[in-house]
């Protein structure tokens, strides 16, 4: 059954507080990493925490509402840096308010995963593409995570670091699990 959203009273990171978080987020590895969380969004403000999930070159995500909200191939599937979500989120169970579907540590800054770079999810064949699609932190997400969060993830460091997350499209379909290494292709 989905999870959905409701509003709830948090104490939100302060700036100093996520600032202090950079040096670990700086740290994510930059070729290999792993998933740490799966999320599908079946309709607007419902979550579904998977374990295991199918990417497809159609639909993305299967089962994610995307392909019926916003079909644009260069933004079929968002990735974020678990550290990051951890930061901004606290609870892994709160990771999913910020409406990506693949929480994974690994590097998704600029440099590290410029447009064009492709990734290896598990051992499974599904491979995604990043795409020059800017992700950015919007209205919803300062409102799950604080106007500080928001500030952080759209700073000009933040969107070097693509704090906020990065889009991808699905060049070679697969399943993808939690725990499934994420490896950036030469």
């Amino acid at each position: 059954m989905p999870g959905y959203l409701e509003p709830v009273e948090l104490v939100h990171p302060t700036t100093p507080e996520l600032e202090a978080g950079l040096d670990a987020i700086r740290h994510s590895p930059a070729d290999r990493g792993r998933v740490e969380q799966i999320v599908r969004r079946p309709a607007v403000d419902e979550r579904e925490a998977l374990t295991e999930a199918q990417l497809d070159t159609v639909e993305g995500l299967v089962g994610d509402s995307w392909s019926r909200r916003r079909p644009d191939p260069e933004t079929q599937v968002t990735l974020m840096n678990a550290r990051v979500a951890a930061l901004v989120a606290g609870s892994d169970d709160r990771w999913q308010l910020a409406g990506d579907q693949l929480y994974v540590d690994l590097d998704l800054s600029r440099t590290n995963l410029p447009p064009g770079t492709r990734l290896t999810i598990g051992d499974h064949g599904a491979v995604i593409e990043i795409t020059a699609e800017p992700h950015t932190g919007c209205r919803k997400f300062a409102g799950r995570f604080g106007m500080d969060a928001a500030r952080f993830v759209n700073s000009r460091e933040g969107r070097e670091l693509q704090l906020r997350g990065i889009n991808a499209k699905v060049v070679l379909p697969g399943a993808v699990r939690v725990g499934d290494p994420v490896r950036k292709l030469e």
